[in-house]
């Protein structure tokens, strides 16, 4: 299983630290938008063309170090046409340096809709008997709330071509709770509910490493609930966002680990792309500054495992 590649690239790094590729313009050095505007002007084209050379120092930096990133979708959608080609760049020149690929889309529908975004991220499209694959990466965040019918498409395809997928169960954001927080019928909260889902999901699996290819994304704001999660789910890895400039720390994401110091991966987006931002760093040395935060954050989360 793809959950097994993940496994296997935190050891060799010693590293359970995932960085998250979320490119705003207002992240990039000011000297790489202005290079980009002279050639293209302020459009998409000129703003993306400035983000592929932010990403690219950024991977170049950080791809001995973490073992994965994950690229937000929305942060490149946003740039239309040009943005969609940027994120698939992006992707394949990470794919290049060697890291693990997880493609943050917290995509779902029901029936057919369901398997088709499960095509597009983690299957093959079929064109008139060729099987042709849109993307190839290894694993995409899933919104759990079609249930099991919007869930199973992506399951199939782990299946099918060896990849994995992260299900939203608990979320980092303050108003998660309205929702994720709520008590059923039964007595459980709504994340409980969808934590027991998630582990039928897994259940069938199971690779050698002892994770399976159903993941839960589990924040790392609540310390507590992840706990809890954690019980609920032992052979499900956790994607654990929060950590940083959200307010997570390494205290706060031990409960997501297992007593092994696995079954959790701990992302920084803003933390680690923008170091550059705090201290006496120059524009220039953006990607060192990320680097330097990568490596204080994997010595801070080795220090509480």
């Amino acid at each position: 299983m793809s959950v097994d590649l993940l496994v296997q690239k935190i050891k060799e790094k010693s590293n359970p630290s995932v960085a998250g590729l979320d490119p705003q313009i207002s992240y990039v050095p000011q000297y790489i938008r202005e290079k980009a505007y002279k050639e293209y002007g302020k459009t998409l084209k000129g703003a993306c063309e400035a983000i592929w050379e932010y990403n690219k120092g950024l991977i170049d930096a950080l791809y001995d170090v973490v073992p994965a990133v994950k690229p937000q979708s929305a942060f490149y959608e946003m740039y239309g046409l040009e943005g969609e080609a940027l994120l698939h760049k992006t992707i394949q020149y990470a794919k290049e340096k060697g890291l693990y690929i997880i493609l943050d889309v917290k995509r779902n529908d029901i029936g057919t809709t369901a398997a088709a975004y499960s095509k597009a991220y983690l299957g093959k499209t079929d064109i008139d008997g060729e099987e042709v694959e849109a993307l190839g990466i290894d694993c995409v965040t899933v919104n759990p709330f079609p249930g099991t019918d919007g869930v199973k498409p992506f399951i199939d395809d782990c299946k099918l071509y060896d990849k994995s997928i992260f299900v939203l169960a608990k979320m980092s954001n303050p108003s998660s709770g309205e929702i994720q927080d709520l008590i059923t019928d039964s007595g459980e909260h709504v994340y409980e509910k969808i934590a027991k889902y998630i582990d039928t999901w897994n259940s069938d699996t199971i690779g050698k490493s002892g994770y399976g290819a159903v993941g839960a994304v589990v924040g790392a704001t609540y310390p507590e609930q992840a706990q809890v999660l954690r019980k609920l789910m032992p052979k499900s890895y956790f994607l654990v966002p929060g950590y940083g400039a959200q307010g997570g720390g390494a205290e706060g994401v031990k409960p997501c680990f297992n007593s092994d110091g696995l079954g959790a991966i701990v992302n920084s987006s803003r933390g680690i792309m923008c170091a550059y931002k705090k201290g006496d760093w120059k524009e220039e040395q953006f990607a060192e500054a990320a680097r330097k935060e990568a490596i204080r954050m994997k010595e801070d989360l080795n220090s509480v495992l």
